[in-house]
């Protein structure tokens, strides 16, 4: 899986020809959409945001200039401004103005055609209404805060034909895992239904600091997002502003100086994972938000590279088979030796 995702980021690359249509190796292009759209929105693309449709429709066109148009009120819906929250209904007329973005010059541009199917070595199931990923660990899920393509980009890249292609949910870029897709409207909003009701589940393996009591089987601890003066977003504790979280946990597996743990969040906030285990002191190895540095060395010397944090399964009811489905992603096999490293110890 480590290859898979070397080979992903060096695709990241050349994604914005992909996208745009623009052939490999061609010299200065320019994105151009010169006359205005009069697009009606029909069931595929209705309850999707505005935003992430003019994404999807504007091919090739940066997120800057989308969400710029958008301010600026150029994006009509019904012929009124809408904001970048809006979320699309049946029938709305959506009026795109004319967009020009001057190309940038192709430098560098060396992965070849073949290596696209990276991306799909990471599929384990797919079938005409969703994709399952097993997402490798330092691959955005998507584009934003400096990554111009992730996942999400990247099929859309190669499933061109694709009439629809959304997150169903998210992972942390340093998490890898499962990763929904859904290929359908309806199936994305089942989807969302049960992750809001909670009969969705999900399953972490995590390799944390230290012994993890047996009596540890439940963290409720309320979660708050906050900036910190150096401009850093985290995830604190905070028991008057932060929102009701709880992780279950159970012991798969102890180490002399460490515990592969199984965590299976109740409610999905942000980080939530990282920071149950953290607060009860028990890190995960190689979180550089809220790791502890000296379990980082000793995880480093055993051969961790990255965050060892893996979203291991999923299950949930198929909307389309109408049963209820069960997925598992295996550990890369450099989280494997890693264990088997803090086995001999």
């Amino acid at each position: 899986m480590a290859d898979i995702a070397t080979q992903i980021n060096a695709l990241f690359n050349v994604f914005d020809y992909l996208v745009t249509g623009v052939p490999l190796f061609m010299a200065e292009k320019a994105i151009n959409y010169p006359k205005v759209q009069q697009v009606e929105i029909d069931d595929v693309h209705a309850g999707q945001r505005i935003d992430n449709f003019l994404i999807t429709k504007l091919k090739g066109v940066p997120k800057s200039v989308i969400y710029r148009i958008l301010r600026k009120g150029e994006v009509r819906v019904n012929k009124g401004r809408i904001k970048q929250t809006y979320k699309l209904q049946h029938g709305d007329v959506v009026r795109i103005p004319p967009v020009r973005v001057k190309g940038e010059t192709e430098t560098g541009v060396t992965a070849k055609m073949h290596s696209v199917q990276a991306l799909e070595q990471a599929i384990i199931f797919e079938d005409k209404s969703l994709i399952v990923l097993n997402k490798p660990s330092g691959i955005a899920v998507h584009g934003g805060s400096g990554v111009s393509f992730g996942v999400i980009e990247g099929l859309r890249a190669l499933r061109p034909n694709e009439k629809m292609l959304e997150l169903v949910h998210r992972l942390d870029r340093d998490t890898s895992g499962i990763l929904l897709i859904a290929k359908k409207r309806s199936v994305l909003v089942s989807l969302h239904e049960q992750l809001r009701v909670k009969t969705m589940n999900k399953v972490y393996w995590a390799l944390v600091e230290g012994q993890w009591s047996e009596k540890i089987k439940s963290v409720q601890e309320p979660l708050h997002k906050i900036t910190t003066k150096s401009g850093e977003r985290i995830v604190v504790v905070d028991r008057e502003q932060g929102k009701k979280s709880c992780t279950l946990f159970d012991v798969i597996e102890p180490f002399k100086d460490a515990t592969l743990i199984e965590a299976r969040p109740q409610t999905g906030r942000t980080h939530q994972i990282r920071v149950h285990t953290a607060c009860k002191g028990h890190a995960i190895a190689c979180d550089d938000k809220y790791g502890n540095r000296e379990f980082e060395k000793v995880a480093k010397a055993k051969g961790l590279k990255r965050l060892f944090l893996h979203a291991k399964e999923i299950s949930f009811f198929h909307p389309v088979s109408e049963t209820t489905v069960r997925f598992e992603a295996e550990l890369e096999p450099a989280l494997e030796q890693v264990l088997d490293n803090f086995r001999q110890a």
